[in-house]
């Protein structure tokens, strides 16, 4: 039986919904077993009561922080002193940061420049550094939308010029001679450089937001798997 790769959990409890612990937890658990997970914040604070309330359920140690100052930096910064120690003292492959607002992209970049694997989760408003330092990032705000009618995305989809770039670079880097690129393939590519999952989009899988965007067409081959084309390429 393979080990299962160890897992940090951080939370910002003043910048993240108590109410979403369960699909972060499921989420962590498809890359392994999350053995440390703190939660940081002023626990006198009725504002992260909802936190308080899942504590003892998640088995999630609470860090308590006073506002001795205006603002939350004081939290930021516990978390983070305590993120750095467990780098060098721990035995983790990955860290999870869940935070909504923080901008902890020095603490992701030293991370992964240690080698850990680092998933980001909040919300919308959560700063783009943030986001795109992260090896994978989802928008908890998001979550309500799985498995709905995404019609309303849809113009928004193919409009993003940076994703559709994306897209591309990664068949163009996975094509065989006739441009047909294995949907794996162009998956591994864009997980090694860029922060993203097409669920942010409002799909499950990777073929459901290439089947929904109309430059691209997707067959199965010989049973290998999904092969996706850029249509232009096609049409050459």
């Amino acid at each position: 039986m393979k080990e299962q790769d160890k897992i940090a959990l951080f939370i910002d409890a003043d910048n993240a919904p108590a109410a979403k612990i369960d699909e972060i937890l499921s989420e962590l658990a498809r890359y392994g077993l999350v053995n440390i997970r703190k939660a940081y914040g002023n626990w006198k604070s009725p504002n992260i009561k909802p936190w308080e309330d899942v504590l003892h359920e998640y088995a999630i140690q609470p860090i308590q922080q006073f506002d001795l100052t205006k603002g939350k930096n004081a939290t930021d910064i516990a978390l983070v002193i305590d993120a750095m120690d467990i780098l060098y003292t721990k035995d983790v492959d990955t860290m999870c940061l869940v935070s909504s607002d923080c901008d902890f992209t020095p603490l992701v970049t030293r991370a992964l420049a240690d080698g850990k694997f680092v998933i980001g989760f909040g919300e919308r408003k959560a700063p783009a550094a943030f986001v795109n330092s992260c090896s994978k990032f989802i928008y908890l705000d998001d979550k309500e939308n799985e498995g709905k009618s995404v019609t309303k995305k849809k113009p928004s989809i193919k409009s993003d010029s940076k994703l559709m770039k994306m897209l591309h670079l990664a068949i163009l880097a996975s094509e065989d001679v006739d441009g047909w690129a294995n949907l794996g393939a162009i998956g591994t590519h864009i997980a090694n450089h860029a922060s993203f999952d097409q669920r942010n989009y409002g799909f499950k899988k990777l073929s459901d937001l290439f089947a929904e965007i109309d430059l691209f067409e997707l067959k199965q081959k010989n049973g290998s798997g999904t092969y996706v084309r850029d249509k232009r390429r096609a049409s050459k």
